[in-house]
């Protein structure tokens, strides 16, 4: 346990609290709410064995946050947690029985039947959650009916009853009465068009059934968690992390829990937005056991459908792949060569690293070969000391030895006790010390630039500006040299070991609203528009601080909108990190890796400086060369919001912004094969960033723009950055 910071530095302060809830400790930290500065961290073991769970820990860390740092509770102007539960729940079995009531009516109704029968979905090896399914014709479906359904469900051990009715997210009404009439008679409840407003019926179904699978787990534990907080007198709501790097009220978890899988992964990612202010970027999380990866772009993080026991739900969660690859991974080493790193780490087989030791512990060491588990290899190693303790070596330990660790560094160790405990395994390889943890490495970050290439190609990141960041405790051990191998630049984000808790701390409301529409008139993109802006209000937002991006998949009828806020309004004056537009000009020129004198202030905004630089782009063997104008936007706080390699850019004003737009719009517009595509689009206007570019007609941006710049001055200064398709 730790405390860090004396409490006089955080006495009269607004603060904003993060709990991130790890499977080894629960870590919190305390973000001056003006500043965004963390001023305070400690640790409490995580309280898995505990009969509240992890809840105990949660209480004990709030506790401890108020009592040891003398925070009152009127000083706390935001409190979050992530949580782990709803995934450990699903991975491991251990979820509530669950009842389908299928509805259907007219033609849909023989197909409603079979949709909303879910088969047994498989959580981990030999655990399946196997729903009950009962099928009542919408027009049949009264409250005796429906009643003696729920009564036999009760009867048979159900505790969730999932109600699912074809073209539910049009007509919601009969899906509500049917969760009132099972919470009125004992039993839990949830509903398709709670958990997804698409249409699918069986992929809706399938949702709202691991939406239900772990309903009662998962309140019981926000409930013990908000009281907690009531009960210490905090005014703040509790927020609890979602999946797809924002936060929503208790009340919603009752509703929807399911939005909280992989909270613990879009922590870090919050933590790097939010903190670290990275906008364009590769984030790496490095653990003990595992390291999540991530692509950011734009300052958005991406997202994709999630997959449960190979299904696909209507869960959109932050597109993080993980890679059992960190800083505690173990060695494998088989007829004196090395065999593998990974995929066991240090904690599973229960063992200390050797870099955080004396060096002296291991003179006359020796190589031995263990099981992590009964069901591995026997070819894992751990270096065993004369007095007969033992010891791992891992890619932490290879990185200590060869002095690539920061010296500020959490997983910073000592050198020569990693070089002393290496010499054993280097003797049996035939290697140098500095060879045998070179080659560790090497093998341990080869899996990390896989992953990376993968995610550069997937998402047609420009290599140019693609930036490794890494978070984690883990993070010094793995990033660095990842970045060398790769020739990338890579740095560890300030604060990285706890960079997941401060990430919480610092989330925003964040919802989306989906609908399927064909053809969608500018009126229905609005009022999806509308209904996500309500929706983030509605669980805890405040009106004037939402902003809200919409997308239009023409291919799949869909328009998203995904709305996100503060719970306070940002402080007015947040501090500034460059110096007017000669030290922002240095920002970009670094970003665009050029001379500063190259570099042209193009336009100026409230909050934000545009910069370009023509580029040449030569091409066969120099015969043909091509101008482009790469653009770097960078804010009043010193970050780059916004990269383009090739861009436009337009001056306007709030008055004129449309006749700007079209104008653009029709220049850059391109007709191809795949149909026509309108340019990547985005209005830069005081300290906003304006996203235009998910948008499929020139009527649907004009009108979005309309309602962006509503609220502004006519004569306030509009930028229009475009990109060609």
């Amino acid at each position: 346990m730790e405390i860090r910071n004396p409490k006089s530095e955080i006495r009269n302060r607004r603060v904003r609290i993060g709990i991130d809830v790890g499977g080894t400790f629960t870590d919190v930290v305390v973000v001056d709410n003006d500043s965004r500065e963390v001023v305070a961290q400690l640790k409490v073991p995580t309280t898995h064995a505990a009969g509240e769970g992890v809840a105990r820990g949660i209480i004990e860390a709030i506790e401890r946050v108020l009592g040891e740092l003398e925070i009152l509770p009127d000083e706390v102007a935001f409190i979050a947690h992530s949580t782990t539960q709803a995934t450990n729940a699903l991975l491991e079995g251990d979820v509530a029985e669950v009842g389908v009531i299928g509805l259907g009516s007219g033609l849909e109704t023989w197909k409603a039947r079979i949709d909303t029968r879910v088969p047994p979905i498989e959580l981990a090896p030999d655990r399946f959650l196997k729903a009950r399914h009962e099928f009542v014709s919408s027009s049949a479906a009264d409250e005796k009916t429906v009643g003696a359904i729920i009564d036999d469900f009760r009867a048979n051990g159900t505790e969730v009853v999932a109600v699912s009715e074809a073209f539910g997210v049009d007509r919601t009404e009969r899906e509500e009465e049917i969760v009132r009439l099972a919470r009125r008679k004992g039993l839990f409840a949830t509903s398709g068009h709670e958990v997804s407003t698409l249409y699918g019926l069986r992929t809706r179904t399938r949702t709202a059934v691991l939406n239900g699978a772990i309903l009662p787990k998962m309140i019981h534990t926000a409930a013990m968690t908000d009281d907690c907080v009531r009960r210490a007198k905090i005014r703040a709501p509790l927020m609890i992390m979602r999946s797809d790097g924002g936060v929503m009220s208790v009340g919603e978890v009752r509703r929807r829990p399911i939005m909280t899988m992989l909270s613990g992964p879009a922590a870090g990612i919050a933590g790097a937005l939010m903190y670290e202010k990275v906008s364009d970027g590769i984030f790496i999380e490095v653990g003990g056991t595992s390291a999540d990866i991530s692509v950011i772009r734009d300052g958005q993080p991406q997202t994709r459908p999630a997959r449960v026991g190979g299904h696909r739900t209507y869960l959109n969660t932050l597109d993080v792949r993980t890679l059992a690859i960190a800083g505690g991974s173990m060695i494998q080493e088989k007829d004196g060569a090395l065999a593998d790193v990974g995929s066991r780490s240090a904690h599973i087989a229960g063992l200390a690293y050797a870099s955080f030791q004396k060096p002296e512990v291991f003179d006359g060491a020796r190589l031995v070969h263990l099981r992590p588990t009964a069901r591995d290899t026997d070819a894992y190693i751990a270096i065993e000391c004369a007095g007969g303790e033992r010891f791992a070596l891992t890619p932490t330990c290879a990185a200590n030895l060869l002095g690539v660790v920061p010296d500020d560094a959490f997983a910073k160790g000592d050198p020569e006790a990693a070089r002393r405990a290496f010499r054993p395994l280097a003797e049996r390889l035939g290697l140098s010390p500095e060879d045998a943890a070179r080659r560790v490495l090497e093998i341990a970050c080869r899996k990390i630039e896989k992953q990376i290439e993968e995610l550069i190609a997937e998402y047609g990141l420009d290599r140019q500006t693609v930036e490794l960041v890494g978070g984690g405790g883990g993070a010094a051990a793995l990033i660095p040299f990842t970045g060398t191998l790769m020739n990338l630049p890579a740095r560890l984000a300030k604060k990285a070991e706890v960079i997941s808790t401060i990430g919480v701390a610092l989330a925003m409301v964040r919802d989306t609203v989906e609908r399927n529409i064909a053809n969608p008139t500018p009126a229905q993109i609005l009022q999806v528009r509308r209904e996500a802006s309500d929706a983030v209000i509605r669980i805890g937002a405040l009106p004037a601080s939402v902003e809200v991006q919409v997308e239009v998949d023409p291919r799949r009828s869909l328009v998203r909108a995904t709305a996100f806020g503060t719970t306070e309004l940002k402080p007015a004056g947040e501090k500034g990190s460059v110096n007017g537009a000669e030290s922002a000009r240095t920002v970009a020129a670094r970003s665009l890796k050029a001379n500063p004198d190259g570099v042209v202030l193009a336009a100026e905004t409230d909050g934000f400086y545009i910069f370009a630089r023509e580029v040449v782009n030569r091409r066969f063997f120099g015969l043909f060369n091509r101008k482009s104008r790469a653009v770097r936007v960078v804010d009043k706080t010193g970050v780059v919001r916004l990269r383009r390699s090739h861009a436009e850019i337009s001056v306007a004003t709030v008055e004129t912004a449309a006749a700007a737009l079209e104008s653009t719009i029709n220049k850059l517009t391109d007709f191809g094969d795949a149909g026509r595509a309108l340019p990547d689009l985005h209005l830069l206007v005081g300290a906003r960033v304006i996203n235009l570019s998910g948008l499929a007609e020139t009527a649907q941006v004009l009108a979005l723009a309309g309602t962006e710049l509503e609220s502004s001055a006519p004569e306030e200064t509009v930028v229009l950055v475009a990109t060609p398709r």
